[in-house]
């Protein structure tokens, strides 16, 4: 089974991309948002893959993070769920955000990933509310108990301000704390709000 590969992008279109190791070409399927984070052609690359064997084929999928891997896993423990659908909520949604909709319960935020339903998206958080929770690297306690719990005045009113421009709380409040945790306690409402409105762009 193959965990990781170091090598070269040779290619990358809608789906994925294809890395050169040593002049064997890997094709390897990938999230928007992984795509989106590629080097250049030609540029060294290092992706944690995700096999998946069946009768009829192998498949890779990679990620730049482990916790995105992580992520592709857990999102298929859901009945209905698959590789295709996985990818699509991935690349619509970073961690902090699908956290985010799992710890308050929002079905909406969960259905604007393609290929998600108002059903699967139902299923999808009440069935993830205990394990997302096992997933390191986010302080999905926090995230759950609301901004207001965990961070100063100003990153309130930075979320705030992000609802006001159209984004759901949930969302605003998932990369206001990620800019907080980044920027330190004593950041300012408006660089909150600037590093929350370059994560929601990427």
């Amino acid at each position: 089974m193959i965990g990781k590969l170091k090598g070269c992008v040779d290619s990358v279109d809608e789906d994925g991309l294809i890395v050169d190791v040593g002049g064997v070409g890997y094709v390897v399927a990938a999230s928007a948002r992984t795509l989106r984070g590629l080097p250049g052609l030609g540029e060294a690359v290092s992706l944690h893959i995700e096999t998946q064997v069946r009768e009829d084929a192998i498949r890779l999928f990679g990620f730049l993070t482990p916790g995105e891997r992580d992520w592709f896993r857990l999102l298929q423990s859901v009945q209905g769920v698959g590789a295709k659908v996985a990818l699509g909520i991935l690349g619509a949604l970073p961690g902090e955000a699908l956290a985010a909709a799992i710890a308050r319960q929002d079905k909406a935020m969960m259905a604007r990933a393609p290929g998600v339903g108002p059903k699967l998206a139902a299923r999808l958080v009440l069935e993830l509310k205990d394990k997302a929770a096992a997933l390191g690297g986010g302080d999905f306690a926090a995230i759950e108990a609301g901004p207001a719990a965990a961070m100063p005045k100003a990153a309130e009113d930075a979320v705030l301000a992000l609802t006001g421009l159209g984004y759901g709380r949930p969302q605003a409040a998932a990369v206001v704390a990620k800019a907080h945790n980044a920027l330190g306690p004593e950041a300012a409402t408006a660089a909150l709000i600037r590093a929350g409105l370059k994560e929601l762009a990427q």
